[in-house]
């Protein structure tokens, strides 16, 4: 499947009764940056060590959602009561379902990418993940969801295949992603200096398709 020929998005997608997730916009940058330096301090999520700025950011950001294949999704805080939410998340968490709405200006909680596993060309079909949360929002689920419904965008998006690297003192997302049946693929020790400790990092792996993603993400 081609860039051009690649389905367009409906301007948001209900993960659940709690959360919405749509395309990032020129405007969510400094959103998303806030976010991603919270993750700095903790060495677990980033083998960025200090703050990072809007405009150092601002070509990255720029590239993602200008590109058809590697999109930033961010994650917005729907507004319903509490007792709604409590009786339909239950049914509606394993069900993505897309609604034509107008775009939503309430706080972006998390953002999930896909980018270049691999400059080359014939490294297309293969991509890496990232997903940070706002750390109000973090031992709440959010990111299995997101992770989960990013799976289900990636065969449409032209991905065989979604690469994790993960720090292996990051447990937490290790069991995340073993969940959602990625395996090893590979182990790099000690190729991070934290400035405190150096870090082994693991790559993990799982290839992607309609059929894989409707049978081991549920």
């Amino acid at each position: 499947m081609t860039a051009t020929s690649l389905p367009a998005l409906a301007p948001s997608y209900h993960l659940n009764d709690v959360w919405s997730v749509q395309h990032a916009r020129a405007e969510d940058l400094p959103e998303v940056v806030a976010i991603y330096n919270q993750s700095i301090a903790g060495k677990q999520a980033t083998a960025q060590l200090t703050p990072v700025t809007c405009e150092e950011r601002a070509a990255w950001f720029a590239e993602h959602i200008n590109s058809p294949t590697r999109p930033i999704y961010v994650v917005r805080a729907r507004a319903q009561s509490r007792e709604q939410a409590s009786e339909d998340t239950a049914q509606t968490a394993q069900t993505v379902q897309a609604v034509q709405t107008d775009q939503k200006t309430s706080p972006i909680v998390a953002w999930g990418s896909f980018s270049d596993l691999y400059a080359r060309m014939a490294y297309h079909i293969s991509t890496e993940i990232s997903i940070y949360l706002h750390q109000d929002y973090q031992a709440k689920g959010l990111g299995s969801l997101l992770t989960r419904w990013m799976l289900t965008q990636a065969p449409s998006l032209g991905i065989h295949n979604v690469v994790a690297l993960i720090f292996a003192h990051n447990q937490p997302s290790l069991g995340l992603f073993g969940k959602l049946g990625f395996e090893q693929w590979g182990y790099m020790p000690k190729v991070c200096d934290m400035q405190g400790f150096v870090a082994d990092v693991v790559m993990l792996g799982k290839a992607v398709t309609s059929d894989s993603i409707s049978n081991k993400t549920s």
